[in-house]
C-alpha cells in the first residue's frame, strides 16, 4: 500500500510539472490559429521565433540577456509568494534601483576601482529596491493595505520620480550643453561595467573565433556565445548563483523555514511563536532587493546609463511574475523559465520583423502564454485538494482484516 502510494505521488509530481510545458503548447496551438486568421504560415512563425531566439549567437546572447533582469525580479517573486504576500512592485522596484545605482556610480565613479564601485553600485540598487519593496510590506502588516494595490501605486511613483530626476538633476551635462535636452544620465564611466562574457574568455586565455577553432554549425554558435563579442554579461552568472543561494535559503535556514510558514499559514505560524508580521515585511523586503538588483544589473552590464524609466524596467516586473509561477516558485525552476521567456521576448521581437506580423499579434501570442501557465496553478491546486481528499477518507477507514491460515481453513471446513 505504500509502495503504491509513494508511485502515485511521483506521478502526480510530474504530471504537476508537466502542466506549464502542456500549457506553453496550447497557448501556442491557439496563436496558431490566430496566425492563420491573419494569413501567416504559423510553422514559419514559429521557426522564425525558435531560429531568432536559440539558433544563432546574437539571438542566443540577446536570450540570456533577458533572461538575467528575468531571472533576478522572479526569484524575488518567488520568496514574496512563498512568505504569503503578493509583490506586483517589481517595476517600480527596478527603477528606483536603476536611479541609485546610476547615481552612486557616476559619484564614485572616479574615486574607486572599477570592480568595487560595481559592488557598491549593486548593493545600492538592491537597497534602494529593498527599502521600496519594505513600504509596501510594513503597510500590509502593520495597517492590513492591501499590498497589491500599494505596489501598483509604488510603481507609479517610481516613474514619475525618475523622469523628474531625468529632467533635471540627473539630466546629462552634455545635453544641457547641447540643448538637446535629451532625459538620460551621463554615460558611467567604462571601469564601472559589468565584464561581458568575451572579456572573461580573455582574462582565461581563450581569444580564438570559432572558425579559427574549428568549430561549425550550432557548436560554432555556442561557443561563439561564451568566446565572441556579444551583449552577454556576467549578470547572468550572478543570476544563477543568486538563484543557488535563494535555494539554500529558503530549504537550508531557519528564516527560510518561518518565511514558507507563514506562507502556507500565517495562523499556524503566529500559534508556534513566529513573528508573522515581521516576517512578512522581510519576504516583501527580500523580494525588492532582488528586483532591485535586476535593475542595477541592467545599467551595470547592459545600459551603462539611466534613461527612460519604463524602457529600463521593461515589463521585467510582470513578466517575472509568470517566469516565477512557470518555474513553480522554485528558484532551481526559476533558471530554464526564465530562458525560455527571454526566449520568447527575442524570438517575438525575430518573428514580428521575419514574417512583417503586427507588433500587437506578437503580443497577444506572448499574453496567450502568460494566460494559460497563470492558469495552470488552478489545476494544481485543484489536484492537490483533491489529493489530501483521497489520502484523508483512506486514513478514516476501517482497517481490514488480514487473512491467516487458521481463518483460512475454518472457511474450508
Amino acid at each position: 500500500m505504500q509502495k503504491e502510494k509513494s508511485t502515485r505521488d511521483r506521478l502526480d509530481r510530474l504530471v504537476d510539472a508537466l502542466l506549464p510545458i502542456v500549457a506553453v503548447l496550447l497557448a501556442f496551438a491557439v496563436g496558431a490559429v490566430i496566425l492563420l486568421l491573419q494569413g501567416v504560415n504559423p510553422l514559419e512563425a514559429y521557426s522564425a521565433m525558435i531560429t531568432g531566439a536559440f539558433g544563432s549567437k546574437n539571438g542566443l546572447a540577446d536570450t540570456l540577456v533577458k533572461a538575467t533582469p528575468l531571472m533576478l525580479v522572479a526569484l524575488g517573486i518567488a520568496i514574496a509568494f512563498r512568505g504569503g504576500m503578493i509583490n506586483i512592485g517589481a517595476e517600480g522596484q527596478i527603477i528606483v534601483a536603476a536611479l541609485m545605482t546610476t547615481y552612486v556610480s557616476l559619484q564614485l565613479g572616479d574615486r574607486l576601482p572599477g570592480f568595487l564601485v560595481i559592488i557598491i553600485g549593486l548593493l545600492a540598487g538592491m537597497l534602494a529596491g529593498g527599502v521600496w519593496a519594505a513600504i509596501a510590506g510594513y503597510l500590509k502588516a502593520q495597517l492590513s493595505v492591501n499590498e497589491i494595490l500599494s505596489t501598483i501605486m509604488l510603481n507609479q511613483i517610481a516613474i514619475q520620480i525618475g523622469f523628474f530626476l531625468l529632467r533635471g538633476p540627473m539630466i546629462d551635462p552634455a545635453e544641457v550643453e547641447a540643448g538637446t535636452n535629451i532625459p538620460h544620465s551621463a554615460r558611467l564611466p567604462k571601469p564601472a561595467d559589468m565584464p561581458r562574457f568575451t572579456d572573461v574568455a580573455e582574462w582565461l586565455g581563450f581569444s580564438k573565433k570559432a572558425s579559427e577553432m574549428g568549430f561549425e554549425g550550432y557548436l560554432g554558435e555556442l561557443y561563439g556565445v561564451l568566446v565572441e563579442p556579444s551583449r552577454l554579461h556576467t549578470g547572468f552568472i550572478l543570476a544563477c548563483i543568486i538563484a543557488v543561494i535563494v535555494y539554500i535559503f529558503l530549504w537550508r535556514t531557519t528564516i527560510g523555514y518561518r518565511i514558507r510558514a507563514v506562507g502556507l499559514n500565517p495562523h499556524a505560524s503566529r500559534y508556534a511563536g513566529i513573528d508573522v508580521k515581521k516576517t512578512m515585511v522581510l519576504s516583501m523586503t527580500l523580494s525588492g532587493m532582488l528586483a532591485g538588483l535586476a535593475g542595477a544589473v541592467e545599467i551595470l552590464g547592459l545600459h551603462h546609463r539611466m534613461f527612460e524609466p519604463l524602457a529600463v524596467s521593461a515589463g521585467y516586473g510582470f513578466a517575472g511574475i509568470v517566469a516565477a509561477l512557470f518555474g513553480k516558485l522554485h528558484p532551481l525552476g526559476i533558471i530554464p523559465s526564465s530562458i525560455l521567456f527571454g526566449g520568447l521576448l527575442v524570438g517575438g521581437d525575430k518573428m514580428q520583423r521575419a514574417i512583417q506580423t503586427p507588433q500587437v499579434l506578437t503580443q497577444v501570442i506572448l499574453g496567450l502564454v502568460v494566460l494559460f501557465v497563470v492558469s495552470t496553478d488552478y489545476f494544481v491546486r485543484r489536484r492537490a485538494r483533491r489529493r489530501v481528499s483521497v489520502d484523508t477518507s483512506a486514513d478514516d477507514s476501517p482497517p481490514t482484516e488480514t487473512p491467516t491460515a487458521s481463518s483460512a481453513q475454518e472457511a474450508t471446513a
